[in-house]
């Protein structure tokens, strides 16, 4: 499951509405917005993505919220670290291997020191 999948899931069951009942509601199949919710399907384009916004009437921090997780939701990442040092290419290759066996906690704490910038500061 994707951070998409996983927030429109939880719209979704808090609204009391079946899988079914969304996808015919908004003209997809349901097949496809399970996809999503499963991560079997790519990252959404941006029209999906309003078009979910609009569905659950979300503004403002919500929408914002919905955007960047689906920014964050392809499935399948490749990570280029051609002309990047050797370190970075070890990284990349380590964490491909053993995303599976981190705790939450863990990633949680590796998320957080990539985006606030602090990784490699101190």
């Amino acid at each position: 499951m994707t951070p998409f999948g996983l927030r429109i899931r939880e719209l979704r069951r808090q609204r009391g509405l079946s899988l079914r009942a969304m996808a015919e509601a908004m003209g997809v199949s349901a097949a496809y917005l399970s996809a999503l919710e499963h991560g079997r399907r790519g990252r959404p384009g941006s029209g999906f993505v309003m078009q979910v916004c609009a569905f659950f009437e979300l503004i403002w921090d919500e929408a914002e919220e919905l955007k960047r997780l689906a920014e964050r939701s392809h499935p399948r990442v490749v990570v280029d670290t051609a002309g990047l040092s050797p370190k970075a290419t070890e990284l990349a290759n380590l964490l491909s291997r053993r995303i599976g066996d981190l705790s939450d906690d863990t990633i949680d704490w590796i998320i957080h020191e990539i985006e606030t910038g602090s990784a490699g500061r101190e």
